[in-house]
């Protein structure tokens, strides 16, 4: 059974709404104009309509001068209050600040600048991401109000699901101020994008052994199931403490003496290498999982190492640069 079966009505919703954002343009700053903010009654507003017809009939009915009275200051009040309603997000100009890479299934959180360039203040102003139609998830609110002549800054949550460069999702803004029997809404689809990692696998196994630069190095130096080189020596001064190994660190004295370091010297004879073809023989996104938690486990010990895909080798190198190249690879693998 297909979801038309299913619930015609949230079916159709959704087509209509695909349709309609796909002919809202691309861009990361608008400004709110008559064009594109809407206004719609709500639930209580619909009952304030329902209640002014009854005042109104009845007044008319019995003749009731201060019935009158009543229904017309009720509806004075309720048509101003639609005024000031939609005078609250026109004029406003909203900017996107596009956020870093992220990892799967991590909350990416970005903000948006609100500028107001009237004399008055903007309250009650939500911004969130535009809910689905057949989405479980309801939409998380960032309220705020904009003071008079400055700007005021929200931040925005949302959880990409898959890895890869992906267009941020359609945002909505909205304001009920002040009585609440009306809505004002408007929708706006930013143009930026956000690179989204693997999931680093949470019990990855330790680093693979490294690669000997020249064959037939069987004596040189290996890798310990910990990810470290069977190579050490003692301490010297001036030595990195990132070299340092802490677990044995217990038996040295105050002067230093008793700690020992990973032989460098030792460790240049061979290369480690995160291979797509050694991470396992699972799938593709469990392979690029594990190749993660390799590359944030490596750059963690400071070591030099390099990525072998699938028609793509990254050479040796270390630092954040080399890592960020190396995820960024990793997510449009």
């Amino acid at each position: 059974m297909n979801a038309a079966t299913l619930n015609p009505v949230k079916f159709v919703r959704g087509r209509f709404q695909h349709w309609w954002q796909s002919r809202l343009p691309l861009t990361d700053s608008v400004l709110l104009t008559q064009r594109n903010v809407y206004i719609l009654p709500t639930r209580p507003g619909w009952m304030l309509a329902l209640t002014l017809m009854v005042l109104l009939v009845a007044s008319i009915n019995y003749q009731l001068n201060l019935g009158y009275l009543l229904t017309f200051l009720l509806a004075g009040s309720a048509v101003t209050g639609m005024h000031v309603c939609h005078g609250t997000l026109r004029g406003l100009a909203m900017n996107l600040i596009a956020p870093p890479a992220h990892f799967t299934g991590t909350a990416a959180i970005f903000d948006v600048k609100l500028t107001n360039n009237r004399r008055s203040v903007r309250y009650g102003i939500g911004v969130s991401v535009l809910a689905s139609p057949d989405g479980p998830d309801q939409p998380r609110w960032a309220w705020t109000d904009v003071p008079a002549q400055a700007s005021a800054t929200v931040q925005i949550a949302f959880t990409p699901k898959q890895r890869g460069l992906h267009r941020l999702p359609t945002l909505t803004a909205e304001t009920r101020f002040p009585l609440g029997t009306f809505r004002v809404w408007t929708i706006w689809r930013p143009a930026a994008q956000m690179l989204v990692y693997p999931a680093p696998e949470v019990y990855a196994p330790p680093l693979p052994p490294g690669e000997p630069r020249s064959g037939g190095a069987d004596a040189a130096a290996r890798w310990q199931s910990a990810g470290e080189f069977d190579g050490i020596r003692g301490y010297r001064r001036g030595d990195p403490l990132k070299l340092v190994m802490w677990k044995k660190a217990a038996k040295a004295d105050d002067q230093g003496n008793g700690l020992v370091v990973r032989d460098t010297q030792q460790a240049q004879r061979h290369e480690l290498w995160l291979d797509f073809l050694q991470a396992g023989s699972l799938g593709t996104e469990a392979r690029l999982s594990r190749l993660c938690a390799w590359i944030l486990q490596a750059d963690k010990l400071g070591l030099r190492y390099g990525l072998r895909l699938p028609g793509l080798q990254i050479k040796p190198g270390s630092g954040e640069v080399h890592k960020r190249q190396c995820l960024e690879a990793l997510a449009l693998c």
